[in-house]
C-alpha cells in the first residue's frame, strides 16, 4: 500500500462526487486499499449524508465521477457550495470528455486536473494495461500527490490538452461506437433471414468475430455511457457527417456497379487510406489481426481444461504444468484471462488425451494447486 502525503504532509481526505456509480465505487476502493487514504462521498443513489458544501470543505481532493451530461452543472453546484473555500485543494474529474468539465473546474479556486480512464471499471485493483488521459490544467502544490496517484494506478498515462483529447475521442470512441451500433441495427434487421447469429457464427471470419465481440461489449454496457459519448462531445457530430458521406459514396459506387465505380471505391476506400496508414503500420496491424485469429482459434478449441490458481505466487503455474507432464498430456495452447468476477483463470488447450478427462481433472485438484472451473473433451 502506498500512503502518499498531500501538501500539508498528511494523507489527504478524498471526496467522490458520484460515489455510488461504477467508477466511483472502484475509485473509492482503490484509494482506500492502494493509497491508504480516507474516502468520503456523495451520490443521489443513497449516499447523501454529506451536503455538497460539507463534501467540498472536508475533502482535500475532490473527484467528480459523474455522467457527461451532468458534469458541468454538478461542478458548478460545487463551486457555488464551496464559495471560494476550495482554494488550495485539488479537483479532478473522470469523464469521457475533457474540455467542458476542465473549463468548469477552472472556474473554481482549486488546482485542476482532468482524467479519463479509457476503460470500464476493471475487475483488477489497478488500471494496469489500460490507458488514461491526463489533462494538467492548473497544478502546483498537488503535483507530487497526483504523480503518486498516477504511479499507483499503473495506467499508461498520456498527457494531453483537453481540446486535443476531445477531438481524438470523436474517433477513438465516437467513430468506433457509432460504427458498431449501426452494425448492430443492420444485423437486427437482416440476420434473421440469414439464419440468425448461430448461422453467421458457423460461417465466421476473424474480422466478423472481432466486430461482433466489440458490438456485444457495447450492447451489454450501460446505454447512457454510449449515448453521452455521442451527444456530449461536440466533435462527434462532424465526424458522423464524414462517416455518413463515406458510406453514401460507397453505396453509390456499388449501386453503379461499373468499372469506373470500382476504380473510385478502390482509390477512396483502399489505396488512398493504405498510403495514409503507411507500410509499417499496415504490416503491424495485419500481423496483429493474424495473432487475434490464432487466439480466437485457441479459445474456441473443443478440448480444454480451465483452472483457477487461488495462490498467486511464483511457481504455481509451473506446479500445474508438472501435472500435465507427469500424465503425458501435450498442450496445444495456454492463455490467462479474467472472469467477470475478476478471478485469473488459465485456459489450457489439450491435444489427444492419454487418460480420461476426469482423471486429468482429479490429478490437478488432488495436488491442491488449483480448482478446475471448466473442461471439455471433444467437439462442441
Amino acid at each position: 500500500m502506498r500512503v502518499a502525503a498531500g501538501p500539508s504532509g498528511a494523507p489527504p481526505v478524498v471526496g467522490i462526487v458520484g460515489s455510488q456509480g461504477a467508477f466511483g465505487r472502484w475509485m473509492a476502493r482503490f484509494l482506500r486499499e492502494r493509497m491508504g487514504v480516507q474516502v468520503i462521498g456523495r451520490d443521489p443513489n443513497g449516499d447523501t449524508a454529506l451536503s455538497p458544501r460539507d463534501l467540498a470543505l472536508q475533502a482535500d481532493v475532490l473527484i467528480f465521477s459523474t455522467p457527461i451530461r451532468h458534469a458541468v452543472a454538478i461542478i458548478g453546484e460545487y463551486i457555488e457550495a464551496a464559495a471560494g473555500d476550495e482554494a488550495g485543494k485539488l479537483w479532478l474529474d473522470l469523464t469521457s470528455i475533457k474540455q467542458q468539465p476542465v473549463e468548469a473546474m477552472l472556474r473554481s479556486r482549486a488546482e485542476v486536473v482532468g482524467l479519463h480512464p479509457m476503460t470500464a471499471p476493471p475487475k483488477i485493483d489497478t488500471l494496469r494495461g489500460r490507458t488514461m488521459a491526463v489533462c494538467r490544467a492548473r497544478l502546483d502544490r498537488w503535483q507530487p500527490w497526483l504523480d503518486a496517484l498516477l504511479v499507483a494506478l499503473q495506467a499508461d498515462c498520456v498527457e494531453i490538452e483537453p481540446l486535443a483529447h476531445d477531438r481524438a475521442m470523436a474517433l477513438v470512441q465516437g467513430l468506433v461506437h457509432a460504427s458498431h451500433m449501426a452494425q448492430a441495427a443492420v444485423l437486427r434487421e437482416l440476420a434473421p433471414d440469414a439464419g440468425g447469429l448461430p448461422a453467421l457464427h458457423a460461417l465466421r471470419t476473424i474480422g466478423h468475430d472481432l466486430d461482433l465481440t466489440v458490438t456485444g461489449r457495447i450492447l451489454s454496457g450501460n446505454p447512457a455511457i454510449y449515448e453521452d459519448i455521442q451527444f456530449g462531445n461536440p466533435h462527434v457530430l462532424p465526424m458522423l457527417g464524414r462517416l455518413s458521406d463515406a458510406v453514401a459514396l460507397l453505396r453509390a459506387q456499388v449501386a453503379d456497379g461499373g468499372d469506373d465505380a470500382r476504380a473510385v471505391m478502390r482509390h477512396e476506400f483502399l489505396r488512398a487510406p493504405a498510403r495514409w496508414f503507411g507500410e509499417d503500420e499496415l504490416a503491424a496491424r495485419s500481423h496483429g489481426f493474424e495473432r487475434m485469429g490464432y487466439l480466437q482459434a485457441d479459445l474456441q478449441g473443443a478440448r480444454f481444461l480451465s483452472v483457477y490458481l487461488p495462490q498467486d505466487r511464483p511457481g504455481s503455474l509451473r506446479a500445474l504444468l508438472e501435472v500435465f507432464e507427469r500424465i503425458g498430456v501435450n498442450l496445444e495452447s495456454i492463455h490467462s484471462s479474467r472472469t467477470p468476477d475478476g478471478e485469473l483463470h488459465f485456459r489450457i488447450g489439450l491435444d489427444a488425451l492419454p487418460v480420461p478427462l476426469a482423471t486429468l481433472r482429479d490429478a490437478v485438484e488432488s495436488e491442491g494447486i488449483g480448482r478446475v472451473v471448466g473442461a471439455r473433451d471433444g467437439e462442441r
